[in-house]
């Protein structure tokens, strides 16, 4: 599995909530259950490159994506993420679908025994084949004051 994230500020006199997160993992499945080992490894512009090892579960239908990722950072921050990537897309007509999106993030640096990123994006709209439209919300927080982040 390979998902990239990518943000950058529309002001550019603010830097914080300009990064690049690449992870990227291996999985083993472990029988049918949905459940599979992962290793892999995740380059990202605040903490920089480091190894993971996790636990992935995931489900996928024609109207449900249900992919769910706990993984641990073999570097010195030692950590701990909880990713969540949920869609929902029941049909409405033949052509048109309902299209629903909830992505989460949530990163507790165990080393320093705080959060140190995490993010919730939404998103809710229509659907006609692969063209979407809608309404989305980004929320962010960085560091142990969980400081917000405006895109």
């Amino acid at each position: 599995m390979a998902i990239a994230v990518f943000s950058e500020n529309y002001a550019t006199k603010k830097k914080l909530g300009d990064s690049i997160v690449i992870p990227f993992q291996v999985n083993y499945a472990l029988g049918n259950s949905g459940l599979s080992l992962a290793a892999g490894a995740e380059a990202n512009s605040s903490a920089g490159f480091g190894t993971t090892l996790g636990l992935t579960h995931s489900k996928a239908t024609k109207e449900i994506l249900a992919i769910s990722v706990l993984s641990y950072q073999l570097s010195s921050d030692q950590n701990l993420k909880f990713f969540g990537l949920y869609e929902y897309k029941p049909a409405l007509t033949e052509k048109w679908s309902l299209y629903s999106r909830l992505q989460l993030t949530y990163n507790q640096g165990m080393a320093q025994g705080f959060h140190n990123r995490s993010f919730l994006y939404l998103r809710a709209g229509l659907k006609k084949g692969p063209l979407g439209f809608g309404l989305g919300a980004n929320f962010d927080a960085y560091g142990p004051n969980k400081t917000a982040r405006d895109n």
